[in-house]
């Protein structure tokens, strides 16, 4: 059966972000992921709620960067930035339980193709080199060009193709079912496709990612497949919630009854 956790910059934003952590385990998870937990709270704080309330952290991102990057890997020129934000983001990851680190590429609409490109890989490839040792698995996400328009990565085949061809096998894929149902479709058969590239899974409904089980993506089958592909990691849920998040998880009460949610 199924791991989920809640992600804590989507979900129960009704509290603020330390009382958040209380209203995911009272909610029955037992993981927490978060964009950019070190924007609201230190290390030792964040540290201080999970051990607390018996909770493990499982993925943070690499800061935004400033107004019109949302990430930096892609984007020449930003090298020096780029390294600070990925060393400062493995030194909080190591405090707080050593989660996957989603290394942010950038809107690069701008910016000549092949130039950013050259930038992603090389980038990557030196984030690979920092975190060796460090505990915490990297992550690419491919976004979809409705919600991220210009951002550089934005199918999960364009992922794992930079994966194989760059020789990154260290790194995995966030196959996020929302923003490839929106880029791509075919969520299942691109699932098992990249089964063995993946590193961690997150739903929410299409088109307005709202809750799992409202709107056009079937998530009882496609989760359904999922387990029965053998995931051992977590689900992640990164949806927004049509009333409070705790009144919105009719979902993961009906994955239990059919099984497939632990």
């Amino acid at each position: 059966m199924l791991k989920f956790s809640a992600n804590l910059s989507i979900l129960f934003t009704e509290l603020p972000f330390v009382k958040r952590f209380a209203a995911a385990k009272n909610a029955g998870f037992d993981a927490v992921e978060c964009w950019f937990p070190y924007e609201d709270a230190s290390a030792a704080e964040v540290r201080a709620l999970l051990d607390e309330h018996q909770l493990k952290m499982i993925g943070i991102n690499t800061p935004w960067g400033g107004s019109g990057q949302w990430g930096l890997a892609a984007l020449p020129s930003y090298e020096a930035a780029f390294e600070k934000s990925v060393r400062d983001t493995l030194a909080f990851a190591q405090a707080v339980g050593n989660p996957a680190i989603h290394v942010m590429a950038g809107l690069a609409g701008d910016v000549p193709a092949l130039d950013a490109r050259r930038c992603y890989h090389r980038n990557l490839e030196r984030a690979l080199r920092w975190a060796e040792g460090s505990g915490s698995m990297l992550v690419i996400e491919p976004l979809n060009g409705r919600d991220r328009p210009g951002y550089f990565l934005h199918s999960v085949d364009q992922a794992a193709d930079i994966i194989e061809r760059q020789g990154l096998g260290d790194l995995r894929i966030m196959f996020d079912c929302y923003h490839i149902q929106v880029e791509e479709g075919d969520v299942i058969t691109r699932m098992r496709r990249h089964f063995d590239k993946i590193g961690h899974v997150q739903i929410a409904g299409v088109p307005v990612r709202g809750e799992p089980d409202k709107g056009e993506l079937n998530y009882v089958e496609v989760l359904r497949e999922l387990n029965n592909l053998g995931w051992q990691g977590y689900v992640g849920a990164e949806y927004k919630p049509t009333g409070t998040s705790a009144e919105s998880l009719g979902w993961l009460a009906d994955l239990r009854r059919l099984g497939i949610a632990a």
